[in-house]
C-alpha cells in the first residue's frame, strides 16, 4: 500500500509536466520523432548508476568491512581486559579472605601467647614473692641476732669493767645471761 502511494506521488510530477507542449519539445520530435527524451535518460542513468557501483562498491564494502573488525577486535579487547579484571578482582577477594584467615590465626595465636606469658610471669611473681619472703626472714633473723650482739657488746661494755676481767668463766655467762632474759 505505502509503495504504491510513493510510487504514485513520483511519478506524478512526471505526468504532470509531460502534458505541456512547448516549442522545445516539438523540436525535440522533429529531430528524433520520440516526444520526450525519457528513455534515453533512464539508459544515462542506468549507466551512471552501474559506473559507480562498479568503481565505489568494493572500497565502500571494505570500508565497511574493515569497520567492523576494528569493532570486533575492541570488542574482543575489551572482553579481555574485563576477564582480566574478573579474574584479577578474585585473585585480590582469596588473598583478602586468606589475610583475614591469617590475621584471625595471628590473633588467636597472640591471645594463646599472652595467655602462655601471663602465665610465666604470674609463676615468676610467685617464684620471686616466695624469695623476697625468704631474704624477708633471713634479713629479720639477721637483724635480731645482730641487735641480740649489739645488746650484748653493749651490756658488756658497760657492765663489764677492768675489774670484772678477772672473773671467771662461769660469772661471765651468769651476768650475760640474767642481761639477755
Amino acid at each position: 500500500m505505502k509503495k504504491t502511494v510513493w510510487l504514485s506521488l513520483l511519478m506524478l510530477p512526471a505526468v504532470l509536466l509531460a502534458s505541456g507542449a512547448d516549442a522545445e519539445s516539438s523540436r525535440y520530435f522533429a529531430q528524433t520523432g520520440r516526444e520526450t527524451d525519457f528513455l534515453p535518460r533512464v539508459v544515462n542513468f542506468v549507466i551512471f548508476a552501474s559506473l559507480l557501483y562498479y568503481l565505489l562498491a568494493n572500497p565502500i564494502k571494505n570500508f565497511f568491512k574493515g569497520r567492523s573488525e576494528g569493532i570486533a577486535a575492541q570488542l574482543s579487547e575489551i572482553e579481555e581486559r574485563l576477564q582480566a579484571a574478573k579474574d584479577e578482582k578474585k585473585e585480590a577477594q582469596n588473598r583478602l579472605e586468606k589475610s583475614e584467615q591469617k590475621a584471625a590465626q595471628i590473633i588467636a595465636d597472640a591471645k594463646e601467647e599472652a595467655i602462655l606469658l601471663a602465665g610465666k610471669v604470674a609463676a615468676a611473681n610467685q617464684n620471686e614473692l616466695a624469695l623476697m619472703d625468704k631474704q624477708l626472714q633471713d634479713k629479720m633473723a639477721f637483724e635480731e641476732r645482730k641487735a641480740a650482739r649489739e645488746t650484748i657488746e653493749e651490756i658488756l661494755s658497760e657492765n663489764i669493767t677492768n675489774e670484772d676481767i678477772m672473773l671467771d668463766e662461769s660469772k661471765v655467762v651468769e651476768i650475760i645471761s640474767r642481761k639477755v632474759a
